[in-house]
């Protein structure tokens, strides 16, 4: 007994250890994260052998230090206590710029110059150059296509979605699910009328919005919400917060969606009748709204489901995928969220998959839950996409029960 005791003893105060140094290391990450994001693209591209002209690389170091000194501070003055919108646009146009430069210098760069040493392509210096332009080349087109991306109405990605305890009489409800709209410091006004003007072809019975709907507080961004009143639905209209949301006053939000005519659930459902059957639809608060001091903000599952029969089956809005771990343990049938934005910018997707349970798409939890992690109808920061296509969704739910079409 006393040698066992001894093991765990010792096994604790390990995982102790390396849970300190994690988070010694998470610390400095703010740091440490961008000095290697501008210091490997500017060594593989300007110090490998390329020999270019001493201006020339002169010139291209001191943009790398520039860009090292100017994102941060432009991302803080955007970001922090001031909330200066142009600011912000640098920074974040500035780390999407250097996260796409980074990551194409190691997938493309490095592995293009193995090969091309392998094969005795030329000499050092033409190896060294053929590199450094096509690592420009590729991360010069993403860049443009993933702005068009992020900067064009999301498409519309039409599902059926059966859960097997949906009543026949709900049988084909449709549901449209927008989220993380951010609408930020780059005015989107236009473009969340045309976002509105695509659900309203959907003939929605119910239009979510599972939160993220901006960057900023709701008085600042009151004009690029204002089309949200103009969302059409036979039914209803929901929306639960976003983590976003905690950043700005999300009070806030939550009463000028209820102005716009949307109801939010805050931990509370409403019910969908048709058919004689009925569709529980409840909602919680974003997780880290029970960090967040406001008085009434949490995420309860059991309150927002309180008094609803647990027959009926539950349609659940949650902005993060990771509250489907309770979703399942609560009986619920199928979660909607979003939050991951699918990545944005490839390769940051496996980021998002060590928080997260889902990436995108539909996805199995326990014995009969259904998550549906929206990749984003908007971009948060950086204002690109690559290979993460911005969405609108159309949920039809089926029955297991309905009759066959003839």
């Amino acid at each position: 007994m006393t040698d066992t005791s001894e093991t765990r003893s010792a096994d604790s105060a390990a995982h102790a250890t390396r849970q300190s140094r994690l988070h010694r290391l998470m610390r400095y990450l703010p740091l440490i994260a961008p000095v290697l994001l501008w210091t490997v693209p500017c060594w593989l591209l300007l110090h490998t052998g390329q020999h270019w002209p001493l201006p020339v690389t002169l010139a291209g170091t001191a943009l790398f230090v520039l860009g090292l000194i100017g994102m941060p501070l432009a991302m803080a003055r955007g970001h922090g206590r001031r909330q200066q919108d142009r600011a912000a646009i640098v920074g974040d146009t500035l780390l999407g710029t250097i996260w796409t430069l980074f990551a194409w210098s190691v997938v493309l760069g490095v592995p293009l110059r193995l090969a091309l040493t392998v094969t005795g392509a030329g000499d050092g210096q033409d190896r060294a150059r053929i590199v450094t332009w096509a690592v420009l080349g590729a991360a010069t087109v993403l860049l443009i296509w993933g702005y068009a991306e992020a900067r064009r109405v999301p498409r519309v990605r039409r599902l059926d979605v059966q859960l097997p305890r949906l009543g026949a009489g709900l049988d084909g409800i449709r549901v449209v699910l927008i989220t993380d709209t951010h609408y930020g410091p780059l005015d989107r006004t236009r473009w969340s009328a045309r976002v509105c003007e695509t659900v309203n072809t959907l003939e929605a019975d119910l239009v979510c919005h599972t939160g993220d709907i901006a960057d900023g507080t709701a008085e600042r961004r009151r004009a690029q919400a204002a089309p949200l009143a103009t969302v059409r639905a036979t039914r209803a209209r929901v929306y639960v917060t976003g983590n976003h949301e905690y950043y700005s006053e999300a009070q806030g939000w939550v009463d000028l969606m209820d102005e716009l005519g949307w109801e939010p659930l805050r931990n509370r459902h409403l019910l969908l009748e048709r058919g004689g059957d009925t569709l529980v639809v409840a909602g919680v608060d974003d997780v880290t709204a029970e960090s967040s001091g406001l008085p009434g903000h949490g995420a309860h599952l059991t309150e927002a489901l309180h008094g609803a029969d647990p027959d009926h089956p539950v349609l659940l809005l949650a902005h993060q995928p990771k509250f489907v771990d309770r979703a399942a343990a609560g009986g619920v049938d199928l979660q909607l969220s979003g939050h991951t934005h699918g990545g944005q910018i490839w390769p940051f997707h496996h980021l998002v998959r060590i928080d997260q349970p889902a990436l995108a798409g539909l996805s199995h939890h326990g014995p009969r839950t259904l998550l549906y992690t929206s990749r984003g109808t908007g971009f948060w920061g950086p204002p690109f996409r690559v290979f993460a296509p911005s969405e609108i969704t159309l949920l039809v739910l089926r029955s297991p029960q309905r009759p066959p079409t003839r």
